[in-house]
């Protein structure tokens, strides 16, 4: 056999080795993230039992929130007050599911429509804009998980999601959602909202003012009816045309 021959033939069994080598160690690598994961799984998932009824526990975002006012000191206290949810606004309640997720009595948790138009548009404008979530979906984000975006994080919101639906009512999701919701820096829940926004209570919510609120979701912070922003005000009317 030909030198030349000899170290080509060389070379693509030490290829093969190395190939074969990386395998291993991924397949090692990706068995360890799934042991791990399963643990960190175990240790969060709730009893679904305490969420069914009762007082609605702060939320993961009310407590990073808590946390990192220490850090940002020029941020507002935290306004939260629970509220149940025949006593809110049965125009907020609608002007959510019209804003978020109008789907939501239909689907498990997951709506797969939305998820679908979402990339289509996000991969038209080559950026991610719309991310398709359910208001199931926001609710186990905000109370057990965080805004992270990468992929585990969203594995482990879908997870949550599916045993949510099959452990709460609708009506139980929507209360714990509206209860935990950002609705601006430090103001949590629809109830606070009401309050910060115009002095009144969530149950005396107006249909302008629900909508408002409904549009304030997406980015909080920056749009909201205080800072009354072209996007949120290109967001109420969008909102405003199915009511």
């Amino acid at each position: 056999m030909p030198f030349s021959s000899l170290r080509l033939r060389l070379s693509d069994i030490l290829s093969t080795r190395n190939s074969i080598r990386i395998l291993r160690w991924s397949l090692r690598i990706l068995i360890i993230i799934f042991i791990m994961d399963t643990g960190y799984l175990i240790g969060i998932w709730p009893d679904w039992a305490l969420y069914k009824e009762g007082p609605i526990q702060p939320s993961n975002f009310i407590r990073q929130y808590i946390y990192q006012q220490y850090r940002h000191q020029h941020w507002p206290h935290l306004q939260w007050q629970q509220k149940s949810i025949d006593k809110i606004s049965k125009h907020m309640i609608r002007a959510l599911i019209v804003a978020e997720d109008s789907r939501f009595y239909s689907h498990s948790g997951i709506d797969t429509e939305a998820l679908k138009s979402a990339m289509e548009h996000n991969m038209s404008v080559k950026r991610f804009v719309y991310g398709g979530s359910t208001i199931s979906q926001q609710t186990v984000k905000n109370i057990f998980l965080s805004a992270s975006r990468n992929p585990l994080r969203k594995w482990h919101e879908l997870l949550l999601t599916m045993d949510m639906e099959r452990n709460l009512s609708k009506e139980r999701i929507l209360e714990l959602y509206l209860n935990v919701a950002e609705f601006g820096r430090g103001i949590y829940g629809v109830e606070a909202a009401a309050r910060h926004y115009w002095g009144i209570s969530a149950a005396n919510l107006s249909v302008n003012r629900s909508i408002q609120l409904a549009a304030t979701l997406p980015s909080p912070v920056s749009h909201n009816p205080s800072t009354r922003t072209k996007i949120f005000n290109r967001r109420v009317k969008k909102i405003s045309r199915y009511f």
